[in-house]
């Protein structure tokens, strides 16, 4: 039986070096891992991405931006960043499809939890966007969320440079601790800063495990499912 997995993108991974806009270098790098993920065969596979790399509604709030607005801003740069990854795939030789929580059908199909599971058991990889549709939510929400209503057990948290969950920022305290594995309640209870919330809740309580690790090491997005070494690991399970 294959495993349902969903793969959680930052936006910011999509815009490479230049760390703005999209980076269609990285895109078609990052297609290529995923593509190594996909030939493992035994996998059945969507993908959650962020807006970072386009738009911070938190940068918008601050200027005094209304955070409906600034939201809805956000969702909509998520579609242009699944499209993207939808091209690249596709150019691979991937059969997919991009769904979206905003009714977008001149370029993606509407978000109807059936036809996504269909997808899946095709083999086609599913490719979210739009974010949950409403704001108030992140992206790892959607990852949250899509993962419960489609029956996934594992959140890949692809992070952009950050190999784990970590006690501390190691980029400033050098004697930071990388944990490997954590259960959901000492990630609530630590207040570590693996997911908001929210999304961090709703995986307690549906038992998603969640792998944190770096997808900027080639191979690490394949080599995630099977060697959990390679990242921290939250889950309830010994």
């Amino acid at each position: 039986m294959k495993r349902r997995i969903v793969l959680k993108l930052s936006g910011e991974a999509l815009a490479g070096k230049a760390k703005v806009g999209i980076s269609h270098t990285r895109v078609n790098e990052i297609a290529e891992d995923i593509k190594e993920l996909y030939d493992l065969g035994d996998v059945q596979l969507s993908i959650v991405v962020g807006a970072g790399n386009i738009w911070r509604g938190r940068d918008a709030l601050d200027s005094g931006m209304e955070r409906s607005s600034a939201d809805y801003m956000g969702m909509l740069a998520t579609i242009l960043n699944a499209l993207a990854l939808q091209n690249a795939l596709e150019r691979l030789g991937l059969d997919t499809r991009a769904m979206t929580s905003l009714q977008i059908p001149a370029v993606a199909e509407p978000y109807i939890r059936r036809k996504a599971l269909s997808h899946l058991e095709k083999d086609r990889i599913v490719i979210f966007g739009g974010g949950n549709g409403i704001p108030f939510f992140t992206t790892d929400t959607t990852a949250a969320l899509r993962s419960a209503e489609l029956g996934a057990n594992l959140i890949l948290m692809a992070k952009n440079g950050v190999d784990g969950v970590y006690d501390s920022d190691p980029k400033h305290n050098g004697n930071a601790k990388k944990y490997t594995k954590l259960t959901h309640q000492e990630v609530l209870d630590k207040h570590l800063n693996v997911m908001d919330l929210t999304a961090a809740t709703l995986c307690k309580e549906n038992d998603i495990d969640i792998l944190v690790f770096d997808m900027n090491v080639k191979g690490n997005i394949a080599r995630a499912v099977n060697d959990f070494s390679i990242g921290t690991l939250i889950s309830n399970k010994n």
